[in-house]
Parts: C-alpha cells; sequence; structure tokens
C-alpha cells in the first residue's frame, strides 16, 4: 500500500520506518531542508519511560496564580484572542484533578514502556547512534513541596542518595532534598536520531520529499485522494498527519478538531570543554522545581523546559532562556561562563492532558499521529510502531486509547 507520511519530525520519521519495514511503499513530506529541524531539534533529550506523566496534575494547581505575571514561570499564559486557547486551557484545568491525572498517567506509562522496548529493539537492529546514554533519570528537589508531592507518588531517595547517583550535584548552590530515580530511563539527541533514521528509511526505500509545504488534503466520497503538497499532487492509499502543532490547522480545513495547540518551549545548549566537562552531570536529571530537563549529549550539555501557550510564535524570548542558564550555573556553578550558550525555541504538539492523538479519523485512510507534547522523543517509537500496525489493518500490541 502507499502510504504518506506528513510531517518528518522524530514522531513522523519513525512512523514512516515502521511503515516502510511492514511492507509500504512510503513517501514522506516535510517543510524543512531536513528531517527533525523543528520541534524534534534542539529538545531535553530524555527518554523518561519511567515517569512519564503529563504536566496537567494535582501538584501543579496551587503554583499556578504563583506563576501569574511571571516572565520566567515554567508555565506561561499570553492572553490572545483565541477560543481555541483558552478552551485548552480550561480542559488543562480540568485533567489537573487526581482521577483524570491517574488516567492519564496510565495511558502514558504504559505506551512509554512499549515505546522503549520498540527503541531499544531498533537500537540493536540498526546500530544507530545518537549520543544514547543508559544511565537513568533523577528527578530531584530542592523545594520541600515537592519532595513531598513525589513522596505520595512512589518510593524517594535521600539527598545523600540523590548525590551519590549524580555527584555533580554536590556543588549546588540550591541544595537537593531528595528525589525520585527511574533507572531503566535513558537520553539522547532527538535531532541526531532522527535524521539518522531518516536516511537508514531513505535506504529501505522511503521516498523523502523535502523543502515541500503540505498545502491541504483533497477529499472525495469519504477519503483523502491527494495530498497537495509543494505546488504538486502527491496521491497515496492511505495518509498520516503527523505535522506537530500544525497538525490542528491542516485538519480544521476538513472539520475535523482535536485538542492539540502549540506549546512553546525553549532550551540551551551549553558546549563542555574540558574543565567543564568534569563538572556536567553525566545523569540525566529533571528539576522538579524550575521544570527543566537537562542532558549530556556528548560534549555538550541540554537543558530544557517551561512552557508557553502564545500560539505559532517562534521566536526565542530571551528573558526566559536566561532563566533557564542562571538555574543551571546555580546547580553547576562550574558551568559558569563555560562558553557560547546557543538558545532555542520550538512548538510542542500538546494536548490538555499529553495524550497523544494516534488513529483513525472519519475519513477511511487519514490517520493521526500528532499531539505528543513534551513526550514525542519518549513517544515516539511506540507511537510510530503502533501507528503501522493501525494502517496495516492490525490491531497494535499497546494497550492505548487509540482513536
Amino acid at each position: 500500500m502507499r502510504v504518506a507520511v506528513l510531517g518528518a519530525g522524530v514522531v513522523g520519521v519513525a512512523g514512516a520506518w515502521y511503515l516502510a519495514r511492514a511492507g509500504h511503499e512510503v513517501t514522506l513530506v516535510d517543510r524543512q531542508p531536513e528531517a527533525g529541524m523543528e520541534t524534534s531539534f534542539a529538545n531535553g533529550g530524555q527518554i523518561s519511560a519511567g515517569h512519564a506523566e503529563p504536566w496537567a496534575k494535582p501538584s501543579v494547581l496551587p503554583k499556578l496564580l504563583k506563576w501569574l505575571g511571571r516572565e520566567d514561570a515554567p508555565l506561561l499564559f499570553r492572553p490572545r484572542a483565541d477560543l481555541a486557547q483558552w478552551m485548552w486551557g480550561l480542559r488543562f484545568l480540568l485533567e489537573c484533578f487526581p482521577g483524570r491525572f491517574e488516567r492519564n498517567k496510565r495511558q502514558l506509562a504504559g505506551l512509554a514502556a512499549y515505546s522503549q522496548s520498540c527503541l531499544t529493539e531498533l537500537r540493536a537492529e540498526t546500530g544507530i547512534q545518537y549520543h544514547h546514554l543508559s544511565r537513568g533519570i533523577l528527578r530531584f528537589c530542592t523545594e520541600q513541596s515537592d519532595f513531598d508531592a513525589l513522596s505520595a507518588h512512589g518510593q524517594t531517595k535521600t539527598a545523600a542518595q540523590c548525590l551519590a547517583i549524580e555527584p555533580a550535584l554536590r556543588d549546588s548552590g540550591a541544595p537537593v532534598l531528595g528525589g525520585v530515580y527511574a533507572p531503566g530511563d535513558e537520553s539522547g539527541d532527538a535531532h541526531e536520531f532522527t535524521v539518522q533514521l531518516a536516511r537508514l528509511a531513505e535506504a529501505r526505500g522511503v521516498r523523502f520529499l523535502r523543502d515541500t509545504v503540505v498545502e491541504g488534503l483533497e477529499i472525495a466520497g469519504g477519503r483523502v485522494l491527494a495530498a497537495q503538497a509543494g505546488g504538486r499532487r502527491l496521491e497515496a492509499d492511505a495518509f498520516v498527519v503527523s505535522l506537530g502543532s500544525y497538525s490542528a490547522l491542516l485538519l480544521a480545513h476538513l472539520g475535523i478538531s482535536i485538542p492539540v495547540v502549540p506549546l512553546k518551549g525553549y532550551s540551551i545548549t551549553i558546549p563542555l570543554q574540558a574543565k567543564a566537562a568534569a563538572a556536567a552531570p553525566c545523569v540525566s536529571l529533571t528539576d522538579e522545581a524550575h521544570k527543566l530537563v537537562i542532558s549530556r549529549l556528548g560534549d555538550r550539555l541540554r537543558c530544557a523546559g517551561t512552557a508557553e501557550l502564545t500560539g505559532y510564535d517562534t521566536s526565542i524570548n530571551e528573558t526566559r532562556c536566561a532563566a533557564i542558564l542562571k538555574r543551571v550555573e546555580r546547580l553547576f556553578p562550574a558551568l559558569a561562563g563555560a562558553g557560547e550558550v546557543k538558545y532555542w525555541a520550538g512548538l510542542r504538539p500538546a494536548t490538555p492532558n499529553n495524550v497523544p492523538v494516534i488513529g483513525r479519523t472519519r475519513y477511511a485512510n487519514l490517520f493521526l499521529n500528532t499531539g505528543h507534547g513534551t513526550l514525542g522523543w519518549t513517544l515516539a517509537a511506540g507511537s510510530g510502531r503502533a501507528l503501522a500496525e493501525l494502517v496495516s489493518g492490525r490491531r497494535p500490541e499497546v494497550d492505548f486509547r487509540f482513536h
């Protein structure tokens, strides 16, 4: 079967790989000159299967008022005359309630565990290289309220145990109170993975249309006949929408509404010369107080986080990036002045509950694989494999609420 995958971020490329592996004739389409150039370009690097959970959780509710009006707040809502944005915000608040949070967490945990298994298998099959580290993820707390919230949901580590897991935190200007450690979690460069997997997919026969903007879909008789892409008509037997935050814009023209909005996130990348490399962490970290993730990517340290609900604006807010850098330098004083720091901003395709939208639409041959929010890298392999099963008419192995 001929399948067109629209979007070549980590989710779209993983889907294209598994579709080709299942024997389909695949065309991958993206507006950028290479794969992984947008949301997948400079994310936090974590593959957090051990604690894949939504941002919308009970412990966030009391913090929202404290964050209002703060330009450096982890979650920043910029009011706009956009009904979809306001409805998304309301649904986010509703998803913070305990029952909904636990349900969403179970959905994400199952898909995340399956995805990590798929990634491990893919790595063994292909030998793909992307600065992968299997040293776990440590969620550490520098505020008592965060530690109390973690303690209520599982076994915690003491401050001494956290410092033993990641000795680089011993010099932190914000003392570590304790945390939670997921030893089976991983980290790696999502952009490098996406580029390499796209090349492997091409070697397997996938046709990659670069620099090609998807302008619309042609519908007739309850099916998609073709995609208008780059001024040409692209026909296929099935179509997969993996356009990240832009998926909702394309689908709206077909009368399909999905609860996906762009949630702008920021990252900084610090070069690690000899002295800085010795002082930088090697275990991937999550800073509970500031909602930041930190990962070692070879000779670089990536720190990413914050969420800004501000539409499709991709401009870099220097204040927010400077706040991330300030926090990193407080946690690891020896990294101050380490070198030229690169700032980046990208749009995460976020649903209110962080659960992605995967499955069929009311059009028989139109499928969705989008809305992964902050967990795109964690869920990409499993989502791609499950999507390939659905397109092939088979039931996926993972227990997940597919559309």
